[in-house]
């Protein structure tokens, strides 16, 4: 297999035994994790909680990524997609609100051979955002609701942390399709996302310009509901970090995010508190349920 599907574009040789490229990922899906998952957004978590799937490697990168193990160092098991059908079932019959694919554009192929069955819950696509809009219209009618990041407005940073200088352009590209497949956010009676966007973005120490920029894009192209936004403060210093990089955000900077927030008219989706940066909210890499 010669891979394009993300938009590093590498042309990597990819076989059932080994992979190429930036993100080093081989042909069949490799998971680290199957589980129900707790820490996502509530109308995605729910009471019971998300049927969450990580997936091995990851085209981006991120320096400071809290999954390193898994998409930096590659742990994980490597499954047939009659197993990853299996383990779609398992999780429903947990009690999982939906099927949410964790960092999973590397596998998009097989993991679109496993969806040609629907599952019987919503399928949510975990995304750094660093997608490539060809790529994500193989998955059209098969998710129901995405989960992409939308890390950087500033291409420097882009490139400091991810080496990706195009992040932004290709991102806000991605997002759009996004929203095209799945319309705007609809939920049960419950308050449970059941079809639309939820667009994540993780405040990083030093870099409150980067998060105005994000805001200022999302408040500007989609309307008041159409999308959901979610503010995220849980960075978390990894081993090495260098910088502004190795510490945590302050109070004075997640207050003024969110104040910009409500400045630029973004009203629907979530914020997080200070106490959401902790190591404990990092799920374990133990092959569970693989």
């Amino acid at each position: 297999m010669i891979c394009n599907l993300c938009p590093r574009m590498c042309g990597a040789v990819r076989t059932k035994e080994r992979g190429e490229g930036r993100c080093g990922a081989p042909s069949e899906p490799v998971v680290a994790l199957a589980a129900l998952h707790h820490w996502e957004e509530p109308c995605i978590s729910g009471s019971r909680g998300s049927g969450a799937v990580f997936f091995s490697g990851c085209p981006l990168g991120c320096v400071f990524c809290q999954n390193g193990s898994i998409s930096h160092g590659g742990f994980g098991r490597t499954i047939s997609v009659e197993r990853l059908r299996e383990i779609f079932q398992e999780l429903i019959a947990q009690g999982a609100h939906n099927i949410n694919l964790v960092s999973p554009t590397q596998f998009t192929l097989p993991i679109r051979e496993a969806l040609e069955e629907p599952p019987q819950v919503p399928v949510v696509w975990n995304t750094g955002g660093y997608e490539r809009v060809e790529t994500l219209r193989l998955l059209e009618g098969r998710v129901q609701i995405y989960l992409p990041d939308l890390k950087y407005a500033d291409s420097a940073l882009a490139q400091r942390c991810s080496g990706a200088a195009d992040y932004f352009p290709v991102a806000a590209a991605a997002i759009r399709e996004m929203v095209r497949q799945v319309g705007p956010c609809v939920f049960d009676d419950h308050g449970l996302l059941r079809r639309g966007v939820v667009i994540r973005h993780l405040l990083l120490p030093g870099a409150i310009e980067n998060t105005r920029a994000v805001m200022d894009y999302v408040a500007r192209t989609f309307a008041p509901g159409e999308v959901l936004f979610s503010l995220m403060a849980q960075y978390t210093p990894q081993a090495g970090a260098e910088g502004l990089l190795a510490r945590r955000i302050t109070g004075a900077e997640l207050r003024a995010a969110k104040a910009y927030m409500e400045n630029v008219g973004i009203t629907h989706g979530y914020t997080q508190e200070l106490d959401a940066a902790q190591s404990s909210y990092t799920p374990i890499f133990d092959l569970r349920g693989v």
